[in-house]
């Protein structure tokens, strides 16, 4: 196929390269005209060094690159993706399918990736996400993956584009659930470097993660998501690789936040992105607004935008009221 990847950062990249060794017809855009010609000379993104840049990608910093392409891949951070998407649409072709690989929550309408991308451009939007570091799928270490659309032939395209045997991507209709993992496991994983930059152990991460992915599940019900899907590759699997793994900015952030750097003396130090900074006022306002109890999200949105101390907020949460592990626990059932 003609696809253009547009998001030029670790990610659209590696998946630029993979589709390229998949047999596609590939462009890489980046919004940065400079940036796009730094790459074409040097044929290597400095996000992923010492990973060539397959010859036959192209790359351009021109918008109308998505023009005629019958698949393009939605790869930018989520604070600017509303403006890509309003940059790429008068480009696009009418039948061009859209996969959004973005992960986050825009916190002015608290609506997903996806809804964003259909609205600025009408187009059908399936979304991509999984345990899957850039650095890794660069370069052709096995991954899974969850292809999501309602519409189930779009999902099956998207599976068989990127389809290959180091990239395995299942389908699911469900894109509530795999956008809502892929967002707030961000926010789960600062939280676990936080916690591995105060000392604690594998008890405490593991707590977390389970509690972290409890309050997810919970918030996606809330707005309509399958139960089943968070205990798949878009839900835990995710959950796991970002928490555990030092590839993860969100982990490596929250590291430096335990050790006592402010959120955005820790941000400049990764110096990329943090989506889980984003992710967790997102979170917040998603959980105020539905009345779901999310303890951890609304901790890390205290620490992060309103100066909490780090000990006393953890204090706080293992001081919450004692409770069932399920909210419906029954013991005259078993």
């Amino acid at each position: 196929m003609n696809i253009t990847v547009a998001g030029s950062g670790g990610w659209g990249t590696a998946l630029a390269i993979h589709l390229c060794k998949n047999g596609h017809e590939v462009t890489l855009w980046s919004h940065n005209p400079e940036k796009a010609r730094a790459m074409e000379e040097s044929r290597e993104n400095p996000m992923l060094p010492g990973i060539p840049l397959p010859r036959e990608l192209a790359l351009s910093g021109d918008p109308a690159s998505v023009a005629g392409r019958e698949l393009v891949v939605l790869a930018s951070p989520s604070f600017p993706f509303r403006s890509v998407c309003k940059t790429l649409a008068p480009h696009l072709d009418p039948g061009t399918l859209l996969v959004s690989v973005a992960k986050g929550i825009e916190p002015e309408t608290l609506e997903r990736m996806s809804q964003i991308a259909q609205e600025e451009t009408g187009h059908t939007v399936a979304v991509l996400s999984g345990p899957s570091h850039a650095e890794e799928v660069a370069r052709g270490i096995p991954t899974g993956c969850v292809s999501a659309c309602a519409d189930r032939a779009a999902a099956e395209l998207v599976q068989d584009v990127f389809m290959s045997d180091r990239f395995r991507v299942y389908v699911n209709p469900d894109v509530v659930g795999v956008e809502l993992g892929g967002a707030l496991k961000n926010v789960i994983a600062l939280c676990a470097g936080i916690c591995d930059g105060l000392g604690f152990g594998d008890n405490t991460k593991a707590m977390l993660m389970t509690r972290g992915l409890t309050e997810t599940a919970r918030l996606g019900l809330a707005l309509g998501a399958r139960q089943e899907t968070f205990a798949g590759l878009a839900g835990v699997g995710d959950l796991i690789v970002t928490c555990t793994s030092m590839h993860s900015r969100n982990r490596r952030a929250g590291i430096l936040i335990g050790q006592g750097a402010t959120p955005k003396q820790a941000m400049e130090q990764v110096g990329a992105v943090v989506e889980g900074y984003f992710a967790a006022r997102s979170a917040h306002l998603l959980a105020e607004k539905l009345g779901a109890d999310m303890p951890i999200a609304s901790a890390a949105y205290r620490v992060l935008y309103e100066g909490a101390e780090v000990r006393r907020t953890v204090d706080q949460l293992l001081r919450r009221e004692k409770r069932a592990e399920s909210e419906d626990a029954r013991w005259d059932t078993l």
